[in-house]
Protein backbone atom coordinates (compact mmCIF):
# COMPACT_ATOMS: atom_id res chain seq x y z
CA UNK A 1 0.00 0.00 0.00
CA UNK A 2 1.16 3.28 -0.92
CA UNK A 3 1.61 6.33 1.43
CA UNK A 4 0.58 9.81 1.05
CA UNK A 5 4.28 10.94 0.55
CA UNK A 6 5.43 7.81 -1.61
CA UNK A 7 5.08 4.09 -2.42
CA UNK A 8 5.35 1.59 0.19
CA UNK A 9 8.16 -0.13 1.65
CA UNK A 10 10.25 -2.84 -0.69
CA UNK A 11 8.24 -1.92 -3.80
CA UNK A 12 10.02 -0.19 -6.29
CA UNK A 13 10.44 3.37 -7.60
CA UNK A 14 10.30 4.35 -11.25
CA UNK A 15 12.96 6.34 -11.83
CA UNK A 16 13.74 8.75 -14.76
CA UNK A 17 16.13 6.74 -17.24
CA UNK A 18 19.83 8.65 -17.34
CA UNK A 19 21.17 9.81 -20.28
CA UNK A 20 23.49 7.42 -22.19
CA UNK A 21 26.54 9.30 -22.44
CA UNK A 22 29.35 9.05 -25.26
CA UNK A 23 29.11 8.00 -28.88
CA UNK A 24 26.18 5.59 -27.71
CA UNK A 25 24.06 8.64 -26.68
CA UNK A 26 20.79 8.56 -28.57
CA UNK A 27 20.47 11.49 -30.92
CA UNK A 28 17.96 13.96 -30.34
CA UNK A 29 15.47 14.31 -32.88
CA UNK A 30 15.72 16.83 -35.46
CA UNK A 31 12.80 18.75 -37.39
CA UNK A 32 12.92 21.18 -40.07
CA UNK A 33 13.26 24.83 -39.15
CA UNK A 34 10.12 26.48 -39.82
CA UNK A 35 11.90 29.07 -42.53
CA UNK A 36 13.42 26.44 -44.26
CA UNK A 37 13.06 26.45 -48.31
CA UNK A 38 11.33 24.00 -49.38
CA UNK A 39 13.18 20.79 -51.15
CA UNK A 40 11.83 20.05 -54.55
CA UNK A 41 12.65 17.03 -56.36
CA UNK A 42 13.24 17.23 -60.09
CA UNK A 43 12.45 14.09 -62.06
CA UNK A 44 13.52 13.69 -65.15
CA UNK A 45 11.48 11.45 -68.23
CA UNK A 46 8.02 11.15 -68.98
CA UNK A 47 5.56 11.86 -66.32
CA UNK A 48 2.94 8.97 -65.55
CA UNK A 49 1.03 7.83 -62.46
CA UNK A 50 3.99 4.50 -61.70
CA UNK A 51 6.55 7.49 -61.91
CA UNK A 52 4.87 10.00 -59.73
CA UNK A 53 4.02 7.27 -57.69
CA UNK A 54 7.54 6.49 -57.05
CA UNK A 55 8.68 9.63 -56.32
CA UNK A 56 6.09 10.25 -53.79
CA UNK A 57 7.78 7.24 -52.07
CA UNK A 58 10.87 9.06 -52.11
CA UNK A 59 9.59 11.76 -50.50
CA UNK A 60 7.55 9.86 -48.03
CA UNK A 61 10.43 8.00 -46.58
CA UNK A 62 13.02 11.63 -46.66
CA UNK A 63 10.23 13.10 -44.91
CA UNK A 64 9.61 10.52 -42.04
CA UNK A 65 13.20 11.23 -41.58
CA UNK A 66 13.27 15.17 -41.12
CA UNK A 67 9.74 16.06 -39.72
CA UNK A 68 8.12 19.04 -40.98
CA UNK A 69 9.85 19.00 -44.43
CA UNK A 70 8.48 20.75 -47.13
CA UNK A 71 8.53 18.70 -50.00
CA UNK A 72 7.45 19.48 -53.83
CA UNK A 73 8.10 17.46 -56.86
CA UNK A 74 8.68 19.12 -60.03
CA UNK A 75 8.52 17.49 -63.87
CA UNK A 76 11.11 18.63 -66.14
CA UNK A 77 8.42 17.15 -68.50
CA UNK A 78 5.40 18.20 -66.76
CA UNK A 79 2.81 20.91 -67.50
CA UNK A 80 3.02 24.74 -66.44
CA UNK A 81 -1.51 24.70 -67.30
CA UNK A 82 -2.51 25.86 -63.65
CA UNK A 83 -1.51 25.65 -60.45
CA UNK A 84 -3.44 22.48 -59.91
CA UNK A 85 -1.52 20.67 -62.65
CA UNK A 86 -1.19 16.93 -62.26
CA UNK A 87 2.44 16.91 -63.19
CA UNK A 88 3.88 20.66 -62.44
CA UNK A 89 7.16 21.49 -64.39
CA UNK A 90 9.52 22.51 -62.34
CA UNK A 91 9.43 25.57 -63.49
CA UNK A 92 5.87 25.80 -62.67
CA UNK A 93 6.54 24.64 -59.42
CA UNK A 94 9.64 26.82 -58.27
CA UNK A 95 6.93 30.05 -59.25
CA UNK A 96 4.70 28.52 -56.90
CA UNK A 97 7.05 27.58 -53.92
CA UNK A 98 8.60 31.89 -54.36
CA UNK A 99 4.85 32.72 -53.52
CA UNK A 100 4.54 30.88 -49.90
CA UNK A 101 4.90 32.62 -46.58
CA UNK A 102 8.92 32.74 -46.77
CA UNK A 103 8.94 34.10 -50.21
CA UNK A 104 11.24 36.75 -48.57
CA UNK A 105 13.78 34.03 -47.80
CA UNK A 106 16.99 33.41 -49.87
CA UNK A 107 17.48 30.31 -51.45
CA UNK A 108 13.66 29.55 -52.14
CA UNK A 109 14.24 26.36 -52.59
CA UNK A 110 16.65 23.91 -52.60
CA UNK A 111 16.54 21.07 -56.24
CA UNK A 112 17.37 17.85 -55.56
CA UNK A 113 17.61 16.02 -58.75
CA UNK A 114 16.28 12.54 -59.13
CA UNK A 115 19.47 10.96 -60.46
CA UNK A 116 22.09 8.86 -59.41
CA UNK A 117 24.57 10.31 -61.89
CA UNK A 118 25.88 13.22 -64.03
CA UNK A 119 23.55 13.10 -67.09
CA UNK A 120 24.20 16.26 -68.97
CA UNK A 121 20.95 16.46 -70.59
CA UNK A 122 19.07 16.28 -67.61
CA UNK A 123 21.10 18.57 -65.71
CA UNK A 124 20.86 21.60 -68.68
CA UNK A 125 16.75 21.23 -68.78
CA UNK A 126 17.08 21.91 -64.90
CA UNK A 127 19.51 24.75 -65.38
CA UNK A 128 17.27 26.30 -67.90
CA UNK A 129 14.12 26.21 -65.69
CA UNK A 130 15.68 27.53 -62.93
CA UNK A 131 16.69 30.52 -65.10
CA UNK A 132 13.00 30.69 -66.60
CA UNK A 133 11.77 30.56 -63.04
CA UNK A 134 13.47 33.57 -62.02
CA UNK A 135 13.68 32.36 -58.76
CA UNK A 136 16.53 31.83 -56.44
CA UNK A 137 17.00 28.45 -55.56
CA UNK A 138 20.27 26.09 -54.78
CA UNK A 139 20.79 22.88 -56.35
CA UNK A 140 22.31 19.84 -54.95
CA UNK A 141 24.76 17.31 -56.69
CA UNK A 142 23.05 14.02 -57.85
CA UNK A 143 22.51 11.76 -55.42
CA UNK A 144 25.88 9.26 -56.51
CA UNK A 145 27.93 7.87 -56.01
CA UNK A 146 27.37 6.55 -52.67
CA UNK A 147 27.93 3.16 -50.44
CA UNK A 148 24.28 2.89 -50.20
CA UNK A 149 23.14 3.13 -53.70
CA UNK A 150 26.01 -0.01 -53.98
CA UNK A 151 23.93 -1.96 -51.41
CA UNK A 152 20.79 -0.78 -52.83
CA UNK A 153 21.87 -2.57 -56.22
CA UNK A 154 23.43 -5.67 -54.21
CA UNK A 155 19.50 -5.93 -53.29
CA UNK A 156 17.59 -5.87 -56.39
CA UNK A 157 20.30 -8.06 -57.80
CA UNK A 158 18.88 -10.44 -54.77
CA UNK A 159 15.86 -10.04 -55.07
CA UNK A 160 16.29 -11.37 -58.69
CA UNK A 161 17.54 -14.46 -57.76
CA UNK A 162 20.76 -12.60 -59.30
CA UNK A 163 23.61 -12.51 -56.85
CA UNK A 164 23.58 -13.61 -53.27
CA UNK A 165 21.78 -12.15 -50.67
CA UNK A 166 24.43 -13.20 -47.43
CA UNK A 167 28.15 -13.11 -47.85
CA UNK A 168 28.89 -14.11 -44.72
CA UNK A 169 25.94 -17.23 -44.31
CA UNK A 170 27.41 -18.56 -47.74
CA UNK A 171 23.58 -18.35 -48.81
CA UNK A 172 24.08 -19.30 -52.78
CA UNK A 173 21.69 -18.50 -55.44
CA UNK A 174 22.15 -21.55 -58.41
CA UNK A 175 21.04 -18.17 -61.27
CA UNK A 176 24.13 -16.08 -59.29
CA UNK A 177 25.62 -14.07 -61.93
CA UNK A 178 29.75 -14.18 -61.97
CA UNK A 179 29.68 -10.62 -64.04
CA UNK A 180 27.84 -7.67 -63.88
CA UNK A 181 26.87 -4.82 -65.80
CA UNK A 182 26.27 -1.65 -64.59
CA UNK A 183 23.76 -0.13 -66.65
CA UNK A 184 23.23 4.01 -66.67
CA UNK A 185 22.47 6.74 -68.88
CA UNK A 186 24.16 10.25 -69.72
CA UNK A 187 27.24 9.71 -71.39
CA UNK A 188 30.80 8.80 -70.62
CA UNK A 189 30.81 11.38 -67.43
CA UNK A 190 27.95 9.25 -66.15
CA UNK A 191 29.74 5.93 -66.93
CA UNK A 192 32.74 6.76 -65.13
CA UNK A 193 31.20 7.94 -62.28
CA UNK A 194 28.86 4.89 -61.91
CA UNK A 195 32.32 2.95 -61.72
CA UNK A 196 33.26 4.50 -58.59
CA UNK A 197 29.42 2.59 -57.88
CA UNK A 198 30.40 -0.66 -59.45
CA UNK A 199 33.71 -0.91 -57.65
CA UNK A 200 31.81 -0.95 -54.39
CA UNK A 201 29.38 -3.21 -56.04
CA UNK A 202 32.50 -5.50 -56.59
CA UNK A 203 33.79 -5.76 -53.02
CA UNK A 204 30.37 -7.02 -51.89
CA UNK A 205 29.98 -9.70 -54.73
CA UNK A 206 33.34 -10.33 -54.93
CA UNK A 207 32.54 -10.75 -58.99
CA UNK A 208 33.85 -8.37 -61.60
CA UNK A 209 31.39 -5.15 -62.38
CA UNK A 210 31.47 -3.18 -65.14
CA UNK A 211 29.43 0.05 -66.48
CA UNK A 212 28.27 0.75 -70.15
CA UNK A 213 25.89 3.57 -71.16
CA UNK A 214 22.41 2.19 -72.59
CA UNK A 215 22.65 5.19 -74.67
CA UNK A 216 25.84 4.87 -75.95
CA UNK A 217 25.28 2.50 -79.06
CA UNK A 218 26.86 -0.71 -78.73
CA UNK A 219 28.18 -0.50 -75.26
CA UNK A 220 26.14 -2.97 -73.18
CA UNK A 221 26.94 -5.69 -76.00
CA UNK A 222 30.52 -5.06 -75.64
CA UNK A 223 30.89 -4.79 -71.96
CA UNK A 224 29.11 -8.11 -71.93
CA UNK A 225 31.12 -9.58 -74.08
CA UNK A 226 34.68 -8.43 -72.65
CA UNK A 227 33.08 -9.82 -69.16
CA UNK A 228 32.72 -12.94 -70.76
CA UNK A 229 36.23 -12.87 -72.56
CA UNK A 230 37.66 -12.94 -68.89
CA UNK A 231 35.93 -15.57 -67.77
CA UNK A 232 32.34 -14.93 -66.54
CA UNK A 233 29.53 -17.40 -68.10
CA UNK A 234 26.76 -15.56 -66.28
CA UNK A 235 26.27 -12.28 -66.32
CA UNK A 236 23.38 -9.53 -65.11
CA UNK A 237 22.52 -6.63 -65.62
CA UNK A 238 22.06 -4.15 -62.99
CA UNK A 239 20.16 -1.16 -64.24
CA UNK A 240 21.94 1.86 -62.07
CA UNK A 241 18.93 4.23 -62.44
CA UNK A 242 16.37 5.33 -60.08
CA UNK A 243 13.32 4.86 -62.70
CA UNK A 244 11.99 7.71 -64.46
CA UNK A 245 15.52 8.69 -66.32
CA UNK A 246 14.63 5.63 -68.95
CA UNK A 247 11.58 3.47 -70.41
CA UNK A 248 11.15 -0.27 -68.98
CA UNK A 249 11.38 -1.53 -73.14
CA UNK A 250 15.07 0.13 -73.75
CA UNK A 251 16.25 -1.82 -70.58
CA UNK A 252 14.53 -5.18 -71.62
CA UNK A 253 16.17 -4.11 -74.94
CA UNK A 254 19.56 -3.53 -73.65
CA UNK A 255 19.26 -6.90 -71.47
CA UNK A 256 18.35 -8.69 -74.91
CA UNK A 257 21.75 -7.39 -76.39
CA UNK A 258 23.62 -8.38 -73.71
CA UNK A 259 22.32 -11.84 -73.06
CA UNK A 260 21.17 -11.55 -69.78
CA UNK A 261 18.87 -11.46 -67.21
CA UNK A 262 18.03 -8.19 -65.90
CA UNK A 263 17.36 -6.83 -62.23
CA UNK A 264 14.99 -3.91 -61.41
CA UNK A 265 15.86 -0.04 -61.06
CA UNK A 266 16.56 0.84 -58.02
CA UNK A 267 12.90 2.85 -57.31
CA UNK A 268 12.03 4.49 -54.25
CA UNK A 269 14.89 2.02 -52.22
CA UNK A 270 15.02 3.65 -48.62
CA UNK A 271 18.65 4.79 -49.63
CA UNK A 272 17.02 6.82 -52.36
CA UNK A 273 14.90 8.92 -50.15
CA UNK A 274 17.98 8.91 -47.35
CA UNK A 275 20.34 9.95 -50.13
CA UNK A 276 17.75 12.87 -51.05
CA UNK A 277 17.47 14.20 -47.73
CA UNK A 278 20.92 13.55 -47.65
CA UNK A 279 21.39 16.15 -50.20
CA UNK A 280 19.12 19.01 -48.84
CA UNK A 281 20.32 18.82 -45.18
CA UNK A 282 24.31 19.37 -46.51
CA UNK A 283 23.22 22.31 -48.78
CA UNK A 284 21.75 23.96 -45.91
CA UNK A 285 24.23 23.03 -42.85
CA UNK A 286 21.87 20.92 -40.98
CA UNK A 287 23.09 18.35 -39.50
CA UNK A 288 20.87 14.80 -38.82
CA UNK A 289 22.24 11.30 -38.54
CA UNK A 290 24.41 10.09 -41.69
CA UNK A 291 21.77 7.97 -43.65
CA UNK A 292 22.86 4.09 -42.97
CA UNK A 293 21.75 1.44 -44.95
CA UNK A 294 21.39 -2.20 -43.77
CA UNK A 295 24.82 -3.92 -44.72
CA UNK A 296 24.45 -7.14 -46.85
CA UNK A 297 27.54 -8.93 -45.32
Amino acid sequence: MSSATGPAPGLPVRMPRPRQPGRHRRPEPLAAPEDAPALVLAVPGTPSPAVRALVQEVLSIASSELPGLNARIGYLEGSDVGPGSEYPSLQAELRRTATTEHAEAAPAAVIVPLLVGPESSVLRQIHQAIADSGVAVELTDVLGPHPLLAEALHVRLSEAGLARADRARLFTVATAADGIILATVGGEEAVQAAGVTGLLLAARLAVPVLAAGIDVEGAIARTAEQLRSSGSGRLALAPYLIGPELGEELLAAAAEKAGCAAAEALGAYPAVGQLVLNRYTTTLGIAPQQPQGTPIR
